[in-house]
């Protein structure tokens, strides 16, 4: 006779005699139907998943989401502006109105040594309708400083004037300034010639008033 500890027979000891041998036991089952369960519920909860991802791509709420998320406050808790387009230089804002030149009144300054620069330009301004008010040299502040085609300046009254104006001169920039009245100056530079053609003015015109563009649908 032998004491003999089998596998499966969980550490008991039996003692084997003659032709009679212990029966051993099937492992347990119930890690298995444990693993098995935790698996199952894993699969449905991919396949849930996938089925609300589904959903949000054919009925467009992912589109909704990525809206929220272009709106979702900061670190400071403000909330994120959409990018918007740059305007152009010269460009009046949003809500001012761009008048008829009839309703403007330029004075024209010359920056230059061109000798009757500016008289000749407020004679031209004449022609294409606006009102024309003191015409000569430029004050001491700009005389020869002004390298480009020309400077436009306007109080907060006459941003929209000062952008009219701007259309007329190709390149021509824009300051505002203290004044109280809607006037607007008319500094000639270095580089101006001639004011832009009657096209060239309103393809200018048009650019400068263009609206921004809107942000594309999921894009922040």
């Amino acid at each position: 006779m032998s004491m003999l500890t089998p596998r499966g027979l969980k550490g008991k000891q039996y003692r084997v005699t003659g032709n009679s041998y212990p029966r051993l036991g099937r492992p347990p089952r119930r890690a298995r139907k444990v693993v098995m369960a935790v698996g199952g519920v894993l699969a449905l909860g991919l396949v849930s998943v996938g089925g609300v991802q589904l959903y949000d791509v054919f009925s467009g709420k992912n589109k909704h989401s990525a809206a929220q998320a272009c709106a979702s406050p900061d670190a400071s808790g403000k909330p994120l502006a959409a990018p918007e387009g740059s305007p152009a230089p010269g460009a009046a804002p949003a809500n001012t109105a761009v008048p008829q030149p009839a309703t403007v009144t330029v004075n024209v300054y010359n920056a230059t040594d061109k000798s009757g620069l500016a008289a000749r330009t407020a004679d031209e301004l004449k022609k294409r309708g606006f009102q024309v008010g003191q015409v000569g040299n430029a004050p001491s502040a700009l005389d020869k400083k002004v390298p480009g085609t020309a400077q436009v300046l306007s109080g907060p009254g006459g941003l929209g004037a000062a952008t009219l104006l701007v259309s007329q001169v190709g390149a021509a920039t824009s300051t505002e300034d203290t004044r109280t009245d809607a006037t607007v100056d008319l500094v000639i530079g270095d580089a101006f010639t001639a004011l832009s053609d009657p096209n060239q003015a309103a393809a200018a015109l048009a650019e400068l008033t263009k609206p921004s563009p809107s942000p594309e649908p999921g894009h922040c």
